[in-house]
């Protein structure tokens, strides 16, 4: 199955979501997913598998449960076929953090005294 295959399931993409945050069992994953989307847990159990299989999640046995986690490779190689396509967004989000600094400087500059007038003690420098 292709990473997108993978990655184009919403239930696939939040369990993703939570094993970002650290390890989780199996039935801690279930309890999210069966309140969020209203799957059975043998439903929750084939998305865990779909993960697992194709790299996105590893699993370690702990006595009777299973702690999942992220395998971060597949999403590297998800990173590197996006690389191409990041020059579309890029300079916009350059040009937004640009935009960004040059307001918080304007409302700097505007707040503070001016010739003659006192600066207000209980406004901290920033």
């Amino acid at each position: 199955m292709h990473a997108f295959d993978v990655l184009g399931d919403p239930v696939r993409r939040r369990i993703l979501e939570l094993l970002a945050d650290g390890e989780m069992s199996s039935g801690a994953v279930c309890e999210v997913i069966t309140v969020e989307f209203g799957i059975s847990q043998p439903g929750v159990s084939q998305h865990l598998k779909v993960l697992r299989e194709n790299g996105f999640a590893t699993v370690r046995p702990q006595g009777a449960r299973r702690l999942y986690a992220v395998n971060s490779e597949p999403l590297r190689d998800v990173d590197a076929w996006l690389e191409r396509f990041r020059r579309f967004w890029t300079p916009h989000l350059d040009a937004l953090a640009t935009e960004l600094a040059r307001g918080k400087r304007e409302r700097r500059l505007s707040s503070e005294p001016g010739d003659g007038e006192q600066a207000d003690p209980r406004r901290r420098a920033t």
